[in-house]
């Protein structure tokens, strides 16, 4: 089977913002017959809510804005036989929860599959990006693995804003082939062979937006944040060339433009939930207000873990998890932080 056939049939595991804002797309896609999809398939994780979203045509807990035309869709809370049923998985939930979602799942049910990570977090157990993890533990090809990155917010999709998405992957027909399926009025794709270096990167700037929120709820200015960003876009860098040296360009929108639109923009949960912190909630309180997945909080302590054997130069990050995990003071800290920017 060749990358074009395997992008027939597409199932989008997640209920959150981020997964309805991508079926959006997809559906709206199908039914006007700009993608030549067979079937779409969602999965949530309750038949309450499956049924309601049949019934009702809109996710009742993000983006409820958002009206789907449910004759284009299967939703469904079996997640064995939407699984079973496709040939591409498009996995939109968060890091954190991805292996309790899986784990009734037999392994060999992925052979073949294309594995798409929308998700900007690491597996905690493993510290892993969630392409890795899908070739170590399920023994999928590297060829069959994509990520999708910005920059591009749930919202905006939703409002039809012009946006753009990047889709990153080994396989020149697959890729290509998956960046036509998501391609309309608005939105803009681009395609990379940036694997890792893209993923890793989703990953980060979602820290590097708690670090902007939370320099936001202390009173810093937009001055101070222009050199937060320029020194995250530098510590990005020498991170991912520690992952993997390949020659890419770091002021491509996959890294500096989703850092930037997750740094500024209100839409960002990582910078609300950061600039929350800024104001002196604690980090729990700020979790229950949010009532909202930062993946950035998650990715911190995963990040820093990770980076105690790389032992890569990265301020910000260990600002970040020191506020977040050790309980520091967020004014001492940055104030420590901002000595040490350039």
């Amino acid at each position: 089977m060749n990358g074009m056939e395997h992008l027939k049939k597409i199932a989008v595991i997640g209920g959150g913002s981020w997964a309805t804002a991508l079926m959006k797309i997809l559906s709206e896609n199908k039914a006007s017959g700009k993608s030549q999809l067979s079937s779409l398939s969602w999965w949530v994780r309750s038949e309450e809510k499956a049924e309601y979203m049949r019934q009702h045509k809109h996710n009742p807990d993000y983006i409820s804005s958002i009206e789907f035309d449910t004759k284009h869709i299967q939703i469904s809370a079996n997640l064995l036989e939407l699984v079973s049923e496709a040939d591409t998985l498009v996995i939109a939930i968060p890091a954190a929860f991805l292996e309790s979602a899986l784990e009734n799942l037999p392994k060999d049910i992925f052979k073949d599959k294309v594995i798409v990570s929308a998700i900007k977090g690491l597996v905690p157990t493993t510290k892993q990006i969630v392409g890795d993890y899908f070739i170590d533990h399920y023994g999928i090809e590297e060829k069959r693995i994509l990520v999708i990155s910005g920059p591009c917010h749930a919202e905006e999709v939703a409002n039809e804003k012009l946006s753009y998405l990047t889709i990153a992957g080994l396989g020149n027909e697959m890729v290509r082939g998956f960046a036509a399926l998501l391609n309309n009025d608005y939105i803009r794709t681009v395609v990379s062979s940036d694997v890792r270096g893209t993923e890793y990167g989703a990953v980060l700037k979602n820290i590097y937006a708690v670090a902007a929120g939370i320099c936001h709820g202390l009173g810093y200015g937009d001055n101070f944040q222009a050199v937060l960003m320029s020194n995250s876009i530098r510590e990005m860098k020498r991170f991912l060339r520690n992952i993997t040296d390949t020659d890419r360009k770091i002021n491509h929108s996959a890294y500096l433009g989703d850092l930037l639109v997750t740094g500024y923009s209100v839409h960002s949960r990582n910078r609300t939930f950061g600039n929350m912190l800024g104001k002196g909630y604690t980090v729990q309180a700020a979790q229950l207000e949010m009532k909202m997945i930062a993946e950035g909080y998650y990715a911190t302590k995963n990040l820093h873990e990770l980076n105690e054997k790389m032992l890569v130069k990265m301020p910000i990050l260990d600002t970040v998890f020191q506020i977040i995990y050790e309980g520091k003071s967020a004014k001492k800290a940055i104030q420590k932080l901002s000595e040490k920017l350039v």
